[in-house]
C-alpha cells in the first residue's frame, strides 16, 4: 500500500518549491480525466487547506502540516474525507499522508519525490502522478523559455477566466509569478477580479494591467438556430469591439491583446489544401463570424497595442469542447467516425493552448492572425481510432449520425461535424515553437490517464 513517485526536473529546488506555493498550482496538477471539481485550494503549503469536489456531493479535503513544513526542501499534507463517506466500503481507502521531497540534484536539477503513507493501492494513484510529474516539467520549461525571452513579472486581464481554457491560463500564469486579474460579469469577490460590463465597460477597467486575454463567448456548440447564431456573435463582436476600444482610451497601455478566434474563418470545406494563416477567408456562418470579430479588435491595433487573433482548433481537454462530448460515446464504443471519417480535423492539447496563449505575451513578433492548432491534423476517422485506443475499447460503429443532427442541426453538422479544415500551424512553426504533444496519441494519452507513446 502508498506509493513513491519520483522524477528529476530542469529546475532549482527554489524555483520549484516556490511554484508549488502560488495560486494555480492544484489546478495545474489536477488530472482532468478525474470527475472531480476545486472548490478551494489551499491558501498556504505550510498550513492552508484544499477542498476537492467529488461526485455525489462528497469531498477530500488536504490539510496541510506545519510540523512538516521545511522550505525549499519538503512540505507535508493529509488527505481525509467529510463524513459522508462513512457507509461507504471505500472509506478506508480516502484516507492517507503525502510527503513532498525537494532533493537538491545540482544547482539547475530536482528530484522531486512524492510518499504517499496510508491504506491506498499504488495502482490507483500511479497515473495521476505521472500526469502530475509530466505537467509539471512542462509548465517550468515553458515559464523558463519565456523568462530567457525577456517576459517579466506581467498582469494580465483575461475574460472568460472560468471557462475551459481560461481557468487553465489563469492557474499556469499565476503558478508562473505573474498577476492574473479576472474580468467578471458578476460584483467581483476579491482583488484579483474586477466586474466587467460588456456593454459598457468602465474606464478604469484596464488600469495597471500589461495584457488583455480575451476569451469570453456564448459557446459554439449547439443547434444552429437563428437564436443560437445571434447569441454567439452578439458575444463576441460587440464586446470585443467595446474592450479594443477601451484599450486604445486607456493611458499608457496595456500594450498587448490577445483575442480568441477561430479556424473557422476558412469556412467548412477546402478539401485537401493545407491551410495557413495567409489563406483566404472560406464561406458560411462561422466564417463571417471570425471575420467580423477578428475586424472588432482593430482600435487596439490601431492605438498601437499589438494584438493576435488566436485561430483555435478543436481543443482537447475531457473538461469540455468534443473530447468532452466523445468520451463517453467512446467508452460506450459508439466513438467511431463522423460521417464518411475523410474530414480533416485541426486540433491542439488543452496545454499546448496555453503554450500559445503564453507566446502570444512574450513573443513581441507574434501579431495578427495566428493559427493556433497542433502540427499534425487529422483525419476524422484516424481521430476516431487513436480515440478508441487510449481508452482501449472499439470503434467499430460510427457516431450516430441522427445524434449530431439533433445536437447541431443542419447548418451545425456542415460546419462543424463535417467540416473539413488541414489547417497547421505555420507562424508558430516558423518561430520555432516546441509543442509538448505534436501528435494525437499523445495528446489523448495525456489528457485521459494513459501511458503516452514517445
Amino acid at each position: 500500500m502508498g506509493l513513491e513517485y519520483s522524477s528529476v526536473i530542469d529546475a532549482p529546488r527554489e524555483e520549484l518549491f516556490a511554484w508549488h506555493t502560488r495560486p494555480g498550482a492544484f489546478t495545474r496538477l489536477s488530472p482532468p480525466w478525474q470527475p472531480t471539481r476545486i472548490i478551494a485550494e489551499c491558501g498556504s503549503v505550510a498550513d492552508g487547506r484544499a477542498v476537492l469536489g467529488l461526485p455525489g456531493g462528497l469531498r477530500w479535503v488536504a490539510d496541510h502540516e506545519p510540523q512538516g513544513y521545511h522550505p525549499p526542501a519538503r512540505f507535508t499534507d493529509h488527505v481525509s474525507y467529510d463524513g459522508r463517506l462513512d457507509a461507504l466500503p471505500a472509506k478506508t481507502f480516502v484516507r492517507w499522508r503525502h510527503i513532498h521531497d525537494f532533493e537538491e540534484v545540482s544547482e539547475t536539477q530536482t528530484r522531486m519525490v512524492d510518499r504517499v503513507i496510508g491504506n491506498v493501492p499504488a495502482f490507483a494513484l500511479r497515473s495521476m502522478f505521472a500526469y502530475r510529474h509530466r505537467q509539471l516539467a512542462a509548465d517550468i520549461a515553458a515559464h523558463q523559455r519565456a523568462a530567457a525571452a525577456g517576459l517579466p513579472s506581467t498582469t494580465v486581464a483575461i475574460t472568460g477566466a472560468s471557462g475551459l481554457i481560461g481557468s487553465a491560463l489563469a492557474a499556469f500564469l499565476s503558478t508562473g509569478g505573474h498577476r492574473v486579474i479576472r474580468l467578471t460579469r458578476t460584483p467581483a469577490t476579491s482583488p484579483d477580479e474586477r466586474q466587467w460590463n460588456p456593454a459598457d465597460p468602465h474606464p478604469d477597467l484596464l488600469a495597471g494591467v500589461d495584457a488583455v486575454i480575451h476569451l469570453a463567448g456564448a459557446s459554439i456548440a449547439g443547434r444552429f438556430t437563428e437564436e443560437h447564431r445571434r447569441a454567439v456573435w452578439d458575444s463576441r463582436v460587440g464586446p470585443t469591439r467595446r474592450l479594443a476600444e477601451l484599450v486604445a482610451q486607456t493611458p499608457g497601455g496595456p500594450p498587448t491583446v490577445v483575442c480568441a478566434s477561430g479556424i473557422g474563418y476558412y469556412g467548412y470545406d477546402r478539401g485537401e489544401e493545407s491551410l495557413t494563416e495567409d489563406s483566404d477567408r472560406g464561406d458560411g456562418f462561422l466564417a463571417d463570424l471570425v471575420a467580423e470579430w477578428e475586424a472588432a479588435a482593430a482600435p487596439a491595433a490601431q492605438a498601437g497595442a499589438r494584438v493576435v487573433n488566436l485561430r483555435i482548433g478543436s481543443a482537447q481537454s475531457p473538461r469540455g469542447g468534443a473530447l468532452a462530448r466523445l468520451r463517453p460515446l467512446g467508452m460506450a464504443g459508439l466513438g467511431g467516425r463522423i460521417g464518411d471519417g475523410r474530414q480533416w480535423m485541426a486540433w491542439i492539447g488543452i496545454d499546448d493552448l496555453v503554450d500559445v496563449f503564453h507566446r502570444a505575451l512574450w513573443d513581441t513578433d507574434l501579431s495578427g492572425p495566428v493559427n493556433a492548432v497542433a502540427p499534425n491534423p487529422v483525419r476524422n476517422a484516424d481521430y476516431s481510432r487513436a480515440l478508441a485506443r487510449t481508452l482501449r475499447r472499439p470503434a467499430l460503429l460510427p457516431t450516430p449520425d441522427l445524434a449530431v443532427r439533433l445536437a447541431l442541426g443542419e447548418q451545425g453538422v456542415r460546419e462543424m461535424a463535417h467540416a473539413s479544415l488541414r489547417v497547421t500551424p505555420a507562424k508558430l512553426q516558423s518561430a520555432g515553437h516546441r509543442f509538448r504533444h505534436p501528435r494525437i496519441e499523445q495528446a489523448l494519452a495525456h489528457v485521459l490517464g494513459r501511458t503516452p507513446t514517445p
